[in-house]
């Protein structure tokens, strides 16, 4: 028998540090070659690290929520034969750590039962994949949306390979009947982990760095409705409104460079920037994420509608790049079909605007001689007080109006 310390790989991309958010693995379970062991956040990248080797899992090396350099022991695995050399990707440094120590910090976790003597004259039994027993198969993204749902995977069905708990799984325990009802007094206590905390950081953070202001307007895009729907109707690709929204803001931002703008309170300047790399915030079962459409400024709506499609995809199923969600320098923030009257979004720093997109509606609106229905959205803009004047802010979002309610000039070129 041998045994195989696990570390935390150079995940790439300048990556230093990651924190751990879900073991996939407890001691005693059999694993094989590239089962997944754990994951890991960077940033805003959630990443499995898959085991190099078949074996047993001995020890686990830290617990969820801690954060680990890159080379930090992570598990320490049982195998067959003699010891299994080191993964080759570490520094020569922790290399030579490793040679001192070979030992994973103890977190409490039982050893698992010792074999017996007369086994060492047996071939030993190619491990067996782990057993979906007490810990249900379920991806990442599932287990938290259980979590934010109040279920416990151990009482939904998986119709996954294997067994394997599925988004769709957790929606249909929710419509099964359940018993009647009852008084309920148990809480339950949530670690903040993960993007999550990513998340609550940031958030803060702007709101306690950047004194805000918003300014709300009221839009009628029942023309803009119009050109859509006869553009969709050409066959080159279904148009939302966010294209349009984003073409406004690149020619909005042309006229006022200042809104396309990061401020960097820390060096004293206000960093213009002439590329539009507009983010979209965009809702996953892990949290808010923000993908960017980089040089919106160079696409077409089509263009927009696709990319948008691809990186809003991507964020949601856990396979985005790093680089898809960097860069931006103006946000777009809409909650889709879901709606709202009115929204005050939050920035997302070092940017200086952000723009919400607010649900339509067909209203009675006065022309002059009678009331026509027409259809209405409202317009949202959070700014960074430090730096965009109230004056300028009014400005941006009457140029935005102008655009969406006369959308032949979205078209015109500059």
């Amino acid at each position: 028998m041998g045994e195989h310390i696990v570390k935390l790989p150079d995940i790439g991309e300048g990556v230093t540090e990651a924190e751990l958010t879900e073991w996939s693995v407890a001691v005693g379970d059999m694993v094989q070659e590239d089962d997944v062991l754990a994951v890991v956040m960077t940033d805003k990248a959630a990443v499995e690290i898959p085991a190099p080797v078949s074996g047993t899992v001995a020890r686990l090396g830290c617990e969820v929520g801690d954060t680990l350099a890159v080379g930090s022991a992570l598990v320490a695995l049982t195998t067959d034969g003699g010891a299994v050399a080191e993964q080759k990707s570490e520094p020569e440094g922790e290399r030579k750590s490793e040679q001192r120590s070979a030992s994973v910090p103890e977190t409490g976790k039982a050893e698992p039962p010792t074999k017996p003597a007369n086994a060492e004259q047996k071939s030993a039994p190619k491990p067996k994949p782990r057993s979906s027993g007490t810990r249900p198969a379920a991806a990442p993204w599932v287990r938290q949306r259980a979590r934010d749902m109040g279920i416990a995977l151990g009482d939904v069905t998986g119709t996954g390979p294997g067994g394997r708990i599925l988004y769709d799984d957790l929606e249909d325990h929710l419509a099964a009947p359940h018993p009647k009802t009852r008084r309920k007094t148990g809480t339950t206590d949530l670690k903040v982990t993960g993007l999550r905390r990513v998340i609550a950081v940031r958030m803060q953070t702007a709101k306690s760095e950047a004194p805000h202001f918003s300014i709300i307007e009221e839009v009628d895009v029942t023309e803009l409705e119009a050109t859509r729907k006869a553009l969709n109707d050409t066959g080159r690709g279904k148009l939302t409104v966010i294209p349009f929204v984003a073409l406004a803001i690149v020619k909005a931002v042309g006229e006022q460079p200042g809104l396309n703008a990061h401020f960097l309170p820390a060096e004293g300047i206000i960093r213009q920037h002439e590329a539009v790399h507009i983010g979209v915030a965009t809702q996953t079962d892990r949290g808010l994420m923000v993908p960017v459409l980089h040089h919106a400024e160079a696409m077409t709506p089509w263009d927009i509608a696709d990319r948008l499609r691809d990186v809003s995809g991507a964020a949601r199923d856990g396979t985005i790049a790093k680089s898809d969600l960097e860069g931006s320098t103006i946000t777009i923030s809409s909650l889709g079909s879901l709606g709202a009257i009115a929204t005050t979004p939050i920035l997302n720093l070092p940017e200086v605007t952000v723009i919400g997109v607010n649900k339509m509606a067909v209203r009675p609106i006065w022309d002059g001689r009678d009331f026509r229905p027409r259809t209405i959205m409202n317009l949202s803009g959070s700014f960074d007080h430090r730096v965009v004047d109230g004056w300028d802010a009014a400005v941006f979002i009457a140029r935005l109006k102008q655009l969406l309610e006369t959308p032949a000039l979205l078209f015109i070129g500059d």
